[in-house]
């Protein structure tokens, strides 16, 4: 699924535009963001893909939802 992920005042969120969706980001497995996944305080649990550390943001990747609810 698209996801644009974007730095805001407190920190990261990610918004899913075929749910019209945003969500902060709360957990982050890898510190510089890509190649792992991220969790949104909805529960949802997104695999980014691997991209190098310096991408600016915001941009809109091709992400995996792993679990969380619907």
């Amino acid at each position: 699924m698209k996801v644009m992920i974007r730095r805001n005042g407190t920190g990261l969120s990610a918004y899913v535009p075929k749910k019209d969706l945003e969500e902060p980001i709360v957990e982050i497995e890898n510190e510089g963001l890509w190649g792992g996944f991220v969790r949104l305080r909805n529960g949802w649990r997104l695999v980014l893909p691997d991209l190098p550390g310096d991408t600016r943001l915001p941009i809109t990747v091709e992400a995996k939802k792993i679990s969380g609810e619907d």
